[in-house]
């Protein structure tokens, strides 16, 4: 068993995800990188270990179940547990997205990913993190999530453009996130949400005004936290986010 900590980051081959794996790997950490596409994961792999990071790749589809078992399995021979769990993959389900012309189809694929998929992949490492001496969870929301500025006045500047798929499946998840924390009560686990911001990348059409590494700092912040840390509650790089 290593004693290197170990990290699996999904979606990790490129964007937000791809420098969370490079920050929480210059801190000598072994990293799986969770990625679906076998070229895209490669390539990541590969830069991350001419940085000097400790990196290997790991298949990972999270609207898969099978694809999620055998993730578990191969972190399993690789390193024997687990000691963080970064859920960062999702999608947008494109735009515009005004409820009263949604395709229901895309509202399906996009909680099929970004909440399902996060269960998924959360109940497949939760053995292997149970194995670590200090467990973490780190889910990737976003402030669009937030029914407290979804319905302030201001909604368009703090929760952005009406959107029937992609702002509820974060708030689907932020709901799950803590569930999992009332579940997890009393064990060492702490299980957080982390807002990135709006960083520029594929997910908008790189419209953000935020870079790839300043959107990584909240996830690595809350992989990084004391035993004495919070868990159940939501941040970005300002604090405290509302529900």
């Amino acid at each position: 068993m290593s004693e290197r900590t170990i990290a699996l980051v999904t979606g990790a081959n490129k964007g937000i995800g791809y420098e969370i794996a490079a920050g929480l790997g210059a801190l000598g950490w072994s990293i799986g990188v969770g990625a679906r596409d076998e070229q895209r994961r490669n390539a990541a792999v590969e830069k991350l270990r001419a940085a000097g990071v400790q990196a290997f790749g790991v298949p990972l589809d999270v609207s898969d179940d099978a694809s999620a078992t055998a993730a578990a399995q191969l972190i399993e021979e690789q390193a024997g547990r687990l000691d963080v769990l970064v859920n960062n993959a999702a999608i947008t389900g494109g735009m515009p997205q005004e409820p009263t012309g949604v395709d229901p189809a895309t509202i399906r694929t996009v909680v099929e990913t970004n909440v399902i998929g996060v269960v998924r992949v959360t109940n497949a490492m939760l053995p292997l993190l149970r194995r670590s001496a200090a467990p973490r969870i780190v889910n990737m929301s976003s402030s669009v999530g937030s029914l407290t500025r979804q319905s302030g006045p201001d909604a368009e500047q703090t929760a952005g453009p009406v959107s029937a798929a992609y702002a509820p499946s974060k708030t689907f998840l932020n709901a799950i996130t803590l569930q999992y924390v009332r579940e997890l009560s009393g064990t060492n686990i702490l299980i957080n949400v982390g807002c990135p911001g709006y960083v520029a990348t594929d997910l908008n059409g790189f419209r953000g005004v935020r870079t790839p590494e300043q959107g990584a700092a909240i996830a690595i912040k809350l992989a990084t936290l004391p035993d004495d840390g919070p868990t159940g509650q939501f941040f970005d790089d300002a604090g405290v986010v509302p529900w």
